[in-house]
């Protein structure tokens, strides 16, 4: 598969775009205002410890205050003293109280889990992980582990050995996905790079007193550069030769051999020139075709995040089971791809077009098992329930692509609809007959929206004119192109209008 990165920086704006044959498969967006917060570790201070809830709300110096589950705080890195509460990846059968674990003022070392969102502040963890090119330290669990996507039973075996050997006492090691092939001595540069990171932050924290920050992750190119770029991806293709330049410097420390792919583009607007944006503006959409006619509708919402699949233009040649196998094949394929690509985390439920027989429900998950494996985020798909719909999670770790580029309709709030035209006529309306007892000219002036201005005048203008029989004064009806659905104006009206204060 040609797998190819695309890195574009532009004032205060920083895109990465991973393609797998030609077609977006991740977007990467970091913007000067909008800075990434997941992976920094922070020294926090306990504010709140709520046993009801099993959390306590830490003070790591950010507008809102971090949310620490008791979960999250097992592998308890207090500081200061106190002693260090070591614990394995194995979660214990009955979980203690948050008030064993922390107590209100006091000091302790955190790593931001998951951004901020909405009225929400961040989630953090006392499991700290520091990631480096081919491993991830954790200083505070006791545990090795092997990327699951290194999946020869041999090469684990291997890697999960030289692990344990230079592993330090009472931390853990997780053996990276980079690391497939690499001997003990590579490993070991890895390792020390990050002992001495962490020996920094412990420092760090050593000298400062209250809520602080002790280590910030890597920039966006950075990032990319350590966890993605490796032998399997062919191009990495930047915009500028300045940004050339700092992507062969970062290589230079660790993995030299790959400067020879790195390439500047014809153009600065890169991501123009391989179609970037206009993938980004159909996966920001509700409805997704797919090429064989039928369609996906995806709905993000708070708790969850529903896919349904449907035919639309297919329909097949043979017989109906097999245009449905074909469609949920189709869209098994898609569904992964628009997951990473709009990072989607937290419950996903699929509709998949129903089903008859268990091989054709089992081929489809399969297929959709199969291509969530190239995505680096972990998921799991856990089956499908009695009523047909498929379950599944993704680790929610930054913000979905929808999240990062769009707010919430000032209009609709989200919901996603607005009153309809008949509903604001009908307010309209009755609010007209109110204002019309307080205004002493002969005349009023309406002023609404093209579609609701023409219920207003009716067919013919008869609605109109009988408005005007019952209100006994004139109306001057106006469609205003500018004004949203629901806005409105009535008030008086004179030789020269008064002005315009909307309403709705």
């Amino acid at each position: 598969m040609y797998r190819e990165i695309l890195i574009q920086l532009i004032e205060d704006e920083a895109k990465v775009a991973v393609l797998e044959e030609g077609q977006l498969v991740e977007i990467y967006v970091e913007r000067g205002s909008n800075e990434r917060l997941v992976g920094n570790i922070y020294k926090g201070v306990i504010k709140n410890v709520l046993p009801g809830m099993q959390a306590a709300f830490v003070d790591i110096g950010l507008e809102k205050n971090a949310f620490l589950y008791v979960e999250d705080a097992l592998s308890n890195l207090l500081w200061p003293g106190a002693g260090d509460l070591y614990l394995s990846e194995q979660k214990p059968e009955v979980l203690p109280n948050i008030q064993d674990i922390v107590k209100e003022g006091q000091e302790i070392i955190v790593q931001i889990a998951k951004e901020p969102v909405g009225s929400k502040g961040a989630r953090i963890t006392t499991k700290l992980t520091l990631p480096g090119r081919y491993l991830v330290l954790m200083p505070a669990v006791d545990y090795v582990g092997v990327s699951r996507r290194i999946e020869d039973e041999g090469e684990r075996e291997r890697l999960k050995n030289l692990a344990e050997e230079i592993k330090p006492e009472k931390m853990g090691l997780i053996v990276r996905t980079m690391a497939e092939g690499a001997g003990k001595e590579v490993l070991s540069q890895d390792l020390d790079k990050l002992l001495k990171m962490w020996k920094r932050i412990l420092l760090r924290a050593e000298n400062t007193s209250g809520a602080a920050l002790l280590h910030r992750d890597l920039e966006l190119v950075e990032r990319i550069l350590r966890d993605l770029f490796s032998d399997d991806i062919q191009k990495l293709s930047v915009n500028s030769q300045s940004v050339k330049e700092k992507v062969i410097e970062y290589l230079e420390v660790i993995d030299s051999n790959l400067a020879s792919k790195v390439f500047v583009s014809d153009t600065a607007k890169l991501l123009e020139k391989y179609a970037v944006n206009q993938q980004i503006t159909e996966a920001l959409k509700r409805k997704v075709w797919l090429k064989n006619g039928g369609y996906l509708v995806i709905d993000e919402a708070e708790a969850l995040t529903a896919i349904d699949v449907n035919t639309g233009k297919f329909v097949g040649s043979n017989n109906l089971e097999e245009t449905v196998l074909l469609t949920n094949c189709e869209a098994a394929k898609e569904i992964a791809r628009q997951i990473r690509l709009r990072n989607i985390g937290g419950i996903i439920i699929i509709d998949f077009i129903d089903m008859n027989t268990e091989e054709h429900r089992e081929k489809v998950l399969a297929i959709l098992d199969e291509e969530l494996k190239k995505d680096k985020v972990k998921a799991h798909i856990l089956g499908i329930t009695a009523l047909g719909l498929v379950e599944m999670t993704r680790k929610k770790i930054r913000q979905s692509l929808s999240s990062t580029l769009e707010k919430k309709c000032p209009y609709c709030e989200g919901k996603g609809k607005v009153l309809s035209e008949l509903t604001v006529f009908l307010m309209l309306k009755d609010e007209l007959f109110e204002v019309a007892e307080r205004t002493f000219t002969d005349a009023m002036l309406v002023e609404a929206h093209p579609l609701v201005a023409d219920l207003v005048m009716g067919t013919e203008g008869q609605m109109q004119e009988e408005l005007e029989a019952r209100l006994g004064k004139k109306l001057m009806v106006r469609g205003k192109e500018d004004f949203h659905l629901t806005e409105y104006y009535l008030g008086p009206c004179y030789q020269q209008a008064a002005p315009t204060v909307k309403r709705g």
